[in-house]
C-alpha cells in the first residue's frame, strides 16, 4: 500500500476532477439497473473550480498526483456533497472514508449541522458506504425541500428516481 495524505482542494487540482470521476464511474459500467450511466459525461473543471472556491473541498494525494477528491457546496447550515470519486487504482484503500470523516471535522468546526448528498440506493459501494459513516435516509424526501429538488434535478437529467437515495448525517 502507497501513503496518502488529505487537503483542501486548491483551484489547480480541479484538472484532475474530471478524469478521476470518469475512472471511478467505470465500476457503474454495466451495474444492473443502472447501464445507462455514461461515464464520460462529467462536471468541467471549470464548474469543480467554482465548488473549490466556496471552500471546504478535499483532494486525496498519492505519489505526487490527485488521486481523489471530494467536492461540497454550502447550502445554509448543510454542506453538501456534490461529488467524490477516487481512481480505480486507489479504490478500497480507505480514501474515501478519511475523506467523508474529514468534510464531517472542517463542516462542524465551521459551524454546518450536517452533511448532505444523493446517491445510488442500490450501488454497494454507494448508499451503504454512507450508512457505514453515519448517514442516514432521508425516508420522505419532500421533508427536506433542497433534498427533493436534488433529486427532481437527476431525474430530469436521466437517473431514475427508484435508483436515488437522499441522505444527512448531523454533525455534534
Amino acid at each position: 500500500m502507497t501513503a496518502w495524505s488529505i487537503r483542501l482542494a486548491r483551484r489547480e487540482d480541479a484538472d484532475a476532477f474530471p478524469a478521476i470521476e470518469r475512472s471511478a464511474a467505470q465500476l457503474l459500467a454495466g451495474y444492473p439497473g443502472i447501464e445507462g450511466i455514461d461515464p464520460e459525461r462529467t462536471p468541467t473543471a471549470g464548474q469543480y473550480r467554482a465548488l473549490i472556491a466556496k471552500g471546504h473541498s478535499l483532494v486525496a494525494i498519492a505519489e505526487g498526483c490527485v488521486v481523489g477528491f471530494l467536492a461540497t457546496e454550502p447550502c445554509g447550515r448543510e454542506l453538501h456533497i456534490r461529488e467524490m470519486d477516487v481512481a480505480s487504482r486507489w479504490q478500497r484503500q480507505g480514501i474515501g472514508a478519511i475523506m467523508i470523516r474529514a468534510c464531517g471535522i472542517d463542516a462542524a468546526n465551521v459551524g454546518f449541522a450536517a452533511l448532505t448528498l444523493t446517491t445510488f440506493r442500490d450501488v454497494p459501494w454507494n448508499a451503504l458506504f454512507y450508512a457505514r459513516l453515519g448517514f442516514v435516509e432521508i425516508a420522505e424526501p419532500d421533508e427536506h425541500a433542497r433534498l427533493d429538488a436534488e433529486l427532481e434535478k437527476e431525474a430530469i437529467a436521466g437517473l431514475k428516481c427508484e435508483q436515488r437515495v437522499a441522505m444527512i448525517r448531523f454533525l455534534g
